[in-house]
Formats: C-alpha cells, sequence, structure tokens
C-alpha cells in the first residue's frame, strides 16, 4: 500500500502511481428540482406584482371598478336629476259631495235611511227616491256609485269609502253630483270606523320609492 493511501483505505480508493480517486458528493437531484420550481414562483409574483402597481398607478383598476358599479347600480347622475314623482292630488272632502240616492231594490224607505246616514257622514244630500227605470230591480250588487268623468279620480272614491263591494260607473252628466245606487244585495253601509280609516288611507300621500343600496 502507498503512503499517499489514507489508512482504512483500499480497494479502487487505493492510490496507485498517477492516477488519485475522485471524491464527489452525490448529487441531489430533489433540491436541483425544488430550487427551479421556487425560483419559478418568485419570478411569477414579482410579474403579478409588477401588473398590479401598473393598474393602480395607470387608472386602470378604478376604471374597472367603476364599471363594475354601473353594471350593478343605476346611475346616479341619471338618479340625481329624475324628476320626483308629484303627490297626488288630495281626495275632496265629503261635505264637499253632493249625493243623490236611490232605492233599486222592492224593499221601501231603504233610499231614505242610507241618505240620512250619510248626511251624519258629513255629505250634502241631493235627490232621494226610487232608482230610475234602467237601473230600477236590475242591480244584483250592493250599488252602483255614478258619476261624470271627471269624478273618477276623486269624489267617486271618497263615496267608495262608505259603500264597499260597490261598482263605480260614469256618464256624461253636466254636473257634478254623484248617484247612489242600492243594489239587492245591499244591507247597510260600511261601519263608520272602517269608512273613516278607508278615508284617511285615501288622504294620506303615496310613499316615494326607496331607492336601492350600492
Amino acid at each position: 500500500m502507498s503512503m499517499l493511501t489514507p489508512p482504512g483505505m483500499g480497494g479502487k480508493y487505493r492510490i496507485k502511481g498517477d492516477r488519485y480517486p475522485r471524491m464527489r458528493r452525490p448529487r441531489h437531484r430533489r433540491r436541483i428540482i425544488l430550487s427551479i420550481v421556487t425560483g419559478a414562483c418568485v419570478l411569477g409574483l414579482a410579474g403579478w406584482g409588477t401588473l398590479q402597481l401598473i393598474d393602480v398607478f395607470g387608472g386602470q383598476g378604478s376604471t374597472a371598478q367603476a364599471a363594475q358599479d354601473t353594471r350593478h347600480c343605476p346611475d346616479s347622475a341619471a338618479a340625481g336629476h329624475a324628476k320626483a314623482t308629484p303627490p297626488a292630488a288630495k281626495p275632496p272632502a265629503p261635505a264637499s259631495l253632493t249625493i243623490n240616492v236611490y232605492n233599486a231594490t222592492p224593499r221601501s224607505g231603504l233610499a231614505k235611511r242610507t241618505a240620512d246616514e250619510l248626511q251624519k257622514r258629513g255629505f250634502k244630500i241631493g235627490k232621494v227616491g226610487n232608482a230610475p227605470a234602467a237601473y230600477d230591480k236590475k242591480v244584483p250588487g250592493t250599488g252602483i256609485l255614478l258619476g261624470p268623468k271627471a269624478a273618477t279620480a276623486g269624489p267617486l272614491k271618497v263615496l267608495a269609502t262608505q259603500l264597499a263591494g260597490a261598482q263605480l260607473k260614469t256618464d256624461d252628466r253636466k254636473g257634478a253630483d254623484l248617484d247612489l245606487i242600492i243594489g239587492g244585495a245591499f244591507q247597510e253601509l260600511t261601519a263608520p270606523q272602517d269608512a273613516a280609516k278607508a278615508l284617511a288611507l285615501l288622504s294620506r300621500p303615496a310613499q316615494a320609492p326607496v331607492p336601492a343600496k350600492c
């Protein structure tokens, strides 16, 4: 054995002449692959961060957000300039309405009792008697409320609070008087407290719709 050979080493590690054994560490392929993957992730994150900075400072991020808000929210400018819905006209007071009460049933005295009750509730009373031939014994429901076409939006609705289930009709009359024609199914006028509640609701202005929050 040569003096250059370290103690305890022989065989292929034995030094002979001018040839020396090469002491190499085993290659670790896993470490190499892990280093490559880690480097790729770092480069990807760096590139993504750069793009985000470009979007923020270039204004693209705010533009995209604004576009998204536009899709989900109504146009604030248009909403701000939109005209408010005008409040509904206040219904007329019962004292300003003249009611003609006609009985279209074979029951006697019904028109007079109904007219007296309406007068107690603040309505003015005009004619009282039997219904005209066009309606006499031809009204199967509780009654018909008849008036000029201009009375549809206000006066007829006020009178309707006093007789539930009555049919509202208009004709070509010139005056503003309203007719209450009592029908075969009539029992009595709406209870005073219920009629007062219905009239109060009719007088209450409509609430404007609340815009959705974005």
